[in-house]
């Protein structure tokens, strides 16, 4: 079921785009205007697909929208899917990413270089960022070539995996952070961050009418973006 939020004026958008859930089979997806406090567009889900952003794009697409931009989280298809368009990973969210592989307090000193960094993303430019990451790389690259030999199978595995994937994460996501400052005119956000208060106060509203049913928190939220969005 999904329930669309409609208006008629200002066309030209950047768009922010995100799913909150509330438990494992109830989530609510939505496209909002970056600059006028807007939700464009939603949709309840079971669960974060492409076909659905695709659907909200079209929609918006549909209906004369000018799309400039989109800032989204880490759903990785959806640079592919919407690479038409300037894609600016959400800088918060790649913090999140990397700080679950590498947790609040990394123990290794590769780790803890590996998160400092990546804590300057909003306190740099793409330039010195970059800098810092391939200084990084040429230091650690044995380290994380490192593998163990399990004893039972006798097959080898790298041995640092979670920070591996932490680096391999940064560094699939590096092209898509820096898109706001290749096109300063669109002033695109760096950030979800229009979206993550939205997700905020929603739950915050529901947290209050805990225990009721899913129907009557579909009409909640229906009724606070009428009002508020």
């Amino acid at each position: 079921m999904s329930y669309i939020h409609k208006i008629s004026s200002q066309k030209e958008v950047v768009i922010l785009m995100d799913t909150t859930y509330w438990g494992r089979n109830f989530g609510l997806m939505i496209i909002k205007d970056a600059f006028r406090n807007k939700i464009l567009w939603y949709k309840f889900v079971r669960s974060e697909t492409i076909a659905d952003y695709r659907e909200g794009v079209n929609w918006l697409v549909e209906h004369r929208f000018k799309i400039y931009g989109i800032v989204c989280d880490g759903t990785r298809g959806l640079f592919k899917e919407f690479k038409r368009y300037p894609m600016q990973m959400c800088q918060f969210h790649m913090i999140m990413i990397i700080r679950r592989y590498l947790t609040n307090r990394p123990e290794l000193q590769a780790s803890k270089e590996l998160y400092w960094i990546v804590h300057k993303l909003a306190k740099t430019d793409s330039r010195t960022f970059k800098d810092l990451l391939d200084q990084w790389v040429i230091t650690w690259d044995q380290f994380l070539k490192e593998r163990t030999q399990d004893k039972r199978t006798g097959k080898t595995n790298y041995t640092h995996q979670n920070l591996r994937k932490a680096y391999n994460s940064l560094k699939y996501y590096t092209p898509y952070l820096w898109t706001f400052e290749k096109y300063p005119h669109l002033h695109i956000p760096n950030t979800n961050a229009g979206v993550e208060s939205l997700n905020s106060k929603l739950k915050t509203m529901l947290r209050v009418h805990s225990g009721i049913s899913k129907s009557r928190r579909m009409k909640l939220i229906q009724e606070y973006i009428a009002r508020k969005y």
